[in-house]
């Protein structure tokens, strides 16, 4: 037999559902900019003071909205740091083709550089988004493929990097070409 509290609780889960699956669709429509309270509240059905009641303010909202943007991908184990790099360019290179994330992350990016709740989002999702390569570099170095003066920021920023320019500022397609050239250029770049 349900009890009352049951109901409630089934209810609360319901709302909050309603609430964050809006605002995700807001910010993949408009990015952080494009969300608003009252527009969630309009397109939820969820009135505003029930949206304050679990989210004290827009940013609180907004942070367990992103919570679940980009889920890293796996780490490759392939044997060697030169094929693991070319198994992270690729994924990475898909996820800027077809993931959500892809689309809101420019303006988490500049939400961050104004509102201090927001940096610790953007640290948060940059940190999962990137952890493979952390992962490929330690397990390099201590096979001794990779100089231990080459750390998981200089592995990060010679893949990602190219990758993130073409996908927001040239507007270039992330081609199997252009991806394989970023690992090939990353690995002489790093003296793999």
């Amino acid at each position: 037999m349900a009890r009352s509290g049951d109901f409630v609780d089934v209810r609360v889960q319901r709302s909050k559902a309603a609430v964050l699956a809006q605002t995700y669709e807001l910010l993949s429509a408009g990015g952080i900019g494009g969300v608003s309270i009252d527009e969630v509240a309009r397109r939820s059905g969820v009135s505003k003071t029930t949206i304050y009641r679990h989210w004290p303010s827009r940013a609180a909202l907004l942070i367990e909205a992103c919570s679940t943007i980009g889920s890293a991908p796996p780490v490759p184990d392939t044997g060697s740091f030169g094929s693991d790099l070319v198994a992270l360019a690729e994924a990475l290179a898909e996820q800027l083709r077809s993931a959500r994330w892809a689309a809101v992350l420019p303006s988490i990016v500049d939400a961050a550089e104004r509102e201090p709740e927001l940096a610790g989002l953007h640290a948060d999702l940059h940190a999962r988004l990137m952890a493979p390569f952390g992962v490929v570099t330690e397990r390099a170095r201590a096979r001794g493929e990779l100089a231990a003066d080459r750390g998981p920021a200089d592995v990060t920023a010679a893949v990602a990097g190219p990758l993130f320019y073409r996908r927001w500022f040239s507007r270039e397609p992330l081609d199997a070409a252009f991806v394989a050239r970023v690992a090939e250029d990353a690995l002489g770049h790093l003296g793999v």
